[in-house]
C-alpha cells in the first residue's frame, strides 16, 4: 500500500509529539513520587498511618473536575490516579516498615 508523503510526514510529527509527551509524563510521575516519597518518610518518622483516606477522596473529586475541564474521561482519570495513589500507599508501607525496623535494631 503506498501512502501519500504527506500523509506519513503528518504521522511522523504526530508520533514525535506523541513521544514527546510520554518522555514529560515519565519525568512527572519521577517528580510526583520524589515528593511522596518524602511524605512517606515524614509520615513514617511521626508515626502517622500510610493512607489518607480524606485526602485520596479529595484528589480524586480533584482530579475529575480538572479532567471534565480538559476533556478528558474523567473516569479514565479517576482510574489512573487510583492506580498511583496505591502505589504510593504501597511505598509508604513500605517506608512505615523500614523505620520501624530502624527503631526496633538493638544498637
Amino acid at each position: 500500500m503506498t501512502v501519500d508523503p504527506q500523509v506519513r510526514q503528518q504521522l511522523v510529527q504526530y508520533r514525535q509529539s506523541i513521544d514527546n509527551i510520554d518522555a514529560a509524563l515519565v519525568h512527572m510521575l519521577a517528580e510526583r513520587f520524589r515528593c511522596t516519597k518524602a511524605v512517606g518518610v515524614l509520615k513514617a518518622t511521626h508515626e502517622l498511618p500510610p493512607a489518607d483516606p480524606a485526602r485520596e477522596e479529595y484528589q480524586i473529586e480533584r482530579l475529575r473536575t480538572l479532567a471534565k475541564d480538559a476533556n478528558l474521561d474523567p473516569d479514565f482519570a479517576e482510574k489512573f490516579l487510583n492506580f498511583i495513589i496505591r502505589e504510593v500507599i504501597r511505598h509508604h508501607e513500605a517506608i512505615a516498615a523500614d523505620f520501624s525496623g530502624a527503631n526496633h535494631t538493638p544498637a
